[in-house]
């Protein structure tokens, strides 16, 4: 795919037929001027060495020259280019829960917009490592597999909403398992599942798929989101989530599942608050976590044609020089050009 990065600069392209006609204005009134002194034809055959078609090329390839010019300031790019960057780090799943109680405003401003601003910040900083990404309610789906691509994984960040999983709650045995299939089969390599949730867990069998993830050496961070004292969720037109009672119902924190999670698969508990002290602490355990020498394959998506026309250029500009525009004695013999007589 070919394309220029800066295509405004390709209206400048207006001036060549400009010049074209301003050329052949020129030629035409030096013509009239030759008829005054007699016939044209016995008038140019007294002109020895004179070469209208030397005359006609040069100006051509100034042109073309200036055509070029024009291009190199419009950058001309072309197709992809694949790099293969090295770095050490750790392969990383991101499991963010997206059920209706993340909507929850006890923490500001909203548990789910504080997990993916604190998410945000960790893709970031996980910038030499493997990342994945998941969400999940009352079911688990992975919206970025394991990758090097952080774009894409704030891309899908920024969609992440309630609606994004159909089958609402809270199932973090799901949640678990399904980050956990993410995962390489390396064993020299630090895994880290960073579970980010309010605990609310309307599920069984957390702690068991916790354990069987240790089993694979990889460690669980869970990251709270929420106060004990809990609050009402909004459901986006001024109310709050009733029950079949007709009572407001109140989400609140359960510390006591995400520590029992974190403690299962070797990782540690976190209590999200507003400050960045969170973040921190989880930088500093996953700083321990083993690292390899990835390699990945990155793609630029076009690549520069500047060296290209740049030589092109140049061979234009100096065949441009090299021809004269009446004939050279030296090189009488030649007939390079085969005049063109009007």
């Amino acid at each position: 795919m070919f394309r220029f990065a800066h295509p405004e600069y390709l209206y400048l392209l207006a001036l060549i037929p400009l010049f074209i006609a301003l050329y052949i204005f020129y030629a035409y009134r030096q013509k009239r001027k030759l008829a005054r002194f007699g016939n044209l034809t016995l008038v140019r055959d007294l002109m020895i060495g004179v070469s209208p078609f030397r005359r006609h090329l040069k100006f051509s390839l100034l042109m073309l020259a200036l055509m070029l010019v024009i291009f190199l300031c419009a950058r001309p790019q072309y197709g992809t280019r694949n790099e293969e960057v090295k770095r050490q780090g750790i392969e990383a799943v991101i499991a963010v829960d997206v059920s209706n109680s993340m909507l929850c405003q006890d923490v500001s401003p909203s548990r789910l917009d504080k997990s993916k601003m604190l998410v945000s910040k960790l893709i970031e900083q996980l910038d030499q490592d493997r990342i994945g990404l998941v969400a999940f309610a009352g079911s688990a789906i992975t919206l970025l597999p394991i990758t090097s691509d952080y774009v894409s994984a704030k891309m899908f960040l920024d969609q992440l909403s309630p609606s994004t999983i159909a089958m609402q709650g809270t199932n973090m045995a799901e949640a678990i398992r399904r980050a956990t299939a993410g995962f390489s089969e390396k064993t020299n390599v630090g895994k880290a599942l960073i579970l980010i949730t309010d605990a609310e867990d309307h599920e069984e069998g957390a702690i068991e798929a916790a354990k069987e993830a240790d089993k694979k050496d990889i460690r669980i961070y869970v990251l709270s989101v929420g106060t004990p004292n809990g609050g009402p969720i909004p459901l986006g037109n001024g109310t709050y989530k009733k029950d079949n009672s007709g009572n407001t119902v109140t989400t609140k924190l359960n510390e006591e599942v995400g520590k029992q999670i974190a403690k299962a698969a070797g990782g540690i508990y976190i209590k999200v608050d507003q400050t960045d002290q969170a973040q921190r602490l989880l930088e500093q355990e996953i700083e321990k976590m083993q690292k390899e020498d990835i390699s990945t394959s990155m793609f630029s998506e076009y690549d520069e044609q500047f060296v290209a026309v740049a030589i092109l250029l140049l061979l234009v500009l100096i065949a441009e020089v090299c021809i004269m525009e009446k004939k050279n004695p030296l090189l009488r013999g030649l007939r390079l050009f085969k005049d063109i007589k009007k």
